[in-house]
């Protein structure tokens, strides 16, 4: 499945122009090994040590307050509600199925995760909740998908994007297109810069251990268009804008 994914990823870069002028280099290893350790630190409950500034940030107060996450939230649903019988994937779900109604959507949650943590928690409650609906989470990256083609309706990745640079997120999009049916849908989001909020929380995460990219609007909506994949509707956030696109 790698070995195919990476053939694809290749012929993506080099049959498309936009594609050809960012580095297909694939060495996201590094990157992956970090956002797995942030991540897994933080659904285990581990505490970060941070510098005092950062911690005087307001930024920072937010996060410790909880107040942050309602900003960083990105609603999918509000573009693309799972379907009762709807076969949806969501990538870095997180616990996704525990905080989300899947159970009144109806919809098959199929999730992928790279967080150890987050992993064995929603596949232990998951099941307890609804045994029907829940299919199960995999572990692994999002450019990493081992499922057949053509089997989803919806696919969902949020909260993640920024973590990972475009040429990344061009290989994603050509697993994504791979596994969606044909007229499937694929909701996710990415970091807006210009928001007020979007350099403080990059600095943020950069001490809670994670490097975040900064990338424009204009070159996120140039990779979807190279990719095949049709901007349906938007939804700004504060910090994120969610993307409905389909192939």
């Amino acid at each position: 499945m790698a070995k195919k994914q990476k053939s694809e990823s290749q012929e993506a870069f080099s049959s498309n122009s936009y594609f050809s002028e960012l580095s297909p280099s694939q060495d996201w290893q590094s990157q992956i090994a970090a956002v797995t350790l942030r991540f897994n630190r933080e659904y285990r409950g581990e505490a970060f040590d941070l510098p005092e500034e950062v911690e005087a940030m307001p930024i920072f107060r937010d996060r410790a307050s909880g107040a942050l996450q309602s900003k960083l939230a990105s609603p999918f649903w509000e573009l693309a509600q799972p379907k009762k019988n709807q076969h949806c994937l969501d990538l870095g779900c997180g616990v996704s199925f525990l905080i989300y109604p899947w159970r009144d959507w109806e919809a098959l949650f199929y999730g992928q995760e790279i967080s150890h943590a987050a992993r064995d928690s929603l596949n232990a409650r998951g099941p307890q909740l609804n045994s029907k609906l829940f299919k199960g989470v995999a572990l692994g990256a999002a450019h990493q998908l081992e499922y057949e083609a053509n089997q989803f309706d919806l696919a969902i990745a949020t909260g993640f994007s920024c973590y990972y640079p475009l040429d990344y997120w061009a290989a994603v999009l050509t697993e994504v297109k791979r596994v969606l049916k044909p007229g499937g849908v694929f909701v996710f989001d990415v970091l807006d810069p210009e928001t007020p909020l979007a350099e403080n929380w990059a600095i943020l995460e950069m001490y809670l251990g994670t490097e975040v990219f900064l990338e424009p609007i204009a070159d996120w909506k140039k990779l979807i268009q190279s990719s095949g994949g049709k901007i349906v509707k938007t939804l700004p956030g504060e910090v994120f804008q969610l993307f409905k696109v389909q192939f």
